[in-house]
């Protein structure tokens, strides 16, 4: 038995859905990273502490490296690579229902090129959805995909987040590449994103659900207010919510409203839910619809938004 505390910072890349904050909450045991179908559902790095009795792993969850089309997309794409300068592991996330592709590629070059090159540990996930023959295959072209790019695999592990195939292995991996060093976060705490960042963040999952491709971009969420319901006795307090979800155009405001506001009701329910699990206190959501001209591309906008 050893007593070396190993503690530092790891993340995870890859394509769109290759399962990176799916992979992250599952890690953690709860959810701090929306997940989503849509490609950029994750919009800041969002940290995850894992704290054990021999280390502290702190996994950051970022955006997809991805060709950027406005001035969001910029500003995700260098949050991504000023992340990977600073982690001492890169969880490279190659899903095994995908063939590895020039996408997974150019990723992997890119982490190659940094001065200080992290440990690269290649994931391949989604693991539950195809044949053991498949997820066999995939990891020949994983190793494949090292000797063509002139790196190599700190370690190479299937996975299924979903499943909870191998999660723990990953979690060992990971935290056996640290360096040893003292505990950052407090035990116990398993992120230290802010509440109202993560309320914002499930409401926006909650848009997010069932919208067409071009609209995903263009939401994001402000909470405007939280305050707790004045006339409730203590043991069952209720906390009021005011939030305005952004859109870029009205046409994109009468998507989410819906017919007589039928989808703004359904959005409401829902992250109304996921809110009520993360707080442990029953919340009313005040939901408002607000357009903020193409906001992606002007600088005052994105800095009012956060980003």
């Amino acid at each position: 038995m050893t007593d070396t505390f190993r503690s530092g910072f790891a993340c995870f890349v890859g394509r769109p859905n290759a399962g990176k904050s799916t992979l992250t909450n599952a890690l953690v045991g709860q959810k701090i990273a929306i997940a989503s179908s849509k490609p950029q559902t994750t919009r800041h790095a969002v940290r995850g502490i894992i704290t054990r009795p021999d280390g502290q792993l702190v996994l950051i969850d970022t955006p997809g490296l991805h060709r950027p089309r406005t001035l969001l997309g910029e500003r995700l794409n260098d949050l991504v690579r000023e992340t990977w300068s600073e982690v001492d592991v890169v969880g490279v996330c190659l899903p095994c229902d995908q063939r590895i592709g020039p996408g997974d590629r150019y990723i992997v070059t890119q982490i190659a090129e940094l001065a200080n090159r992290p440990q690269l540990v290649a994931l391949a996930t989604k693991t539950d959805l195809v044949t053991k023959e498949r997820v066999l295959s995939h990891l020949v072209d994983i190793s494949a995909l090292a000797d063509e790019l002139g790196i190599s695999w700190a370690e190479v592990v299937p996975c299924s987040a979903v499943a909870h195939d191998q999660v723990d292995t990953v979690r060992d991996v990971l935290l056996r590449l640290l360096p040893e060093g003292p505990m950052y976060y407090p035990d116990g705490e398993v992120t230290d994103e802010p509440e109202e960042t993560l309320i914002a963040e499930l409401i926006r999952e909650a848009a997010l659900e069932g919208v067409r491709d071009e609209l995903p971009h263009s939401i994001a969420v402000v909470i405007d207010e939280i305050l707790p319901r004045p006339d409730r006795p203590e043991d069952r307090p209720l906390l009021d919510v005011f939030a305005s979800i952004v859109v870029e155009r009205e046409s994109q405001k009468g998507i989410i409203i819906g017919h007589k506001g039928s989808r703004l009701r359904e959005i409401g329910t829902a992250a109304r839910l996921q809110i009520n699990r993360l707080l442990g206190t029953p919340v009313h959501l005040h939901l408002h619809v607000k357009v903020l001209k193409e906001w992606q591309r002007d600088t005052k906008y994105l800095n009012r938004l956060g980003f």
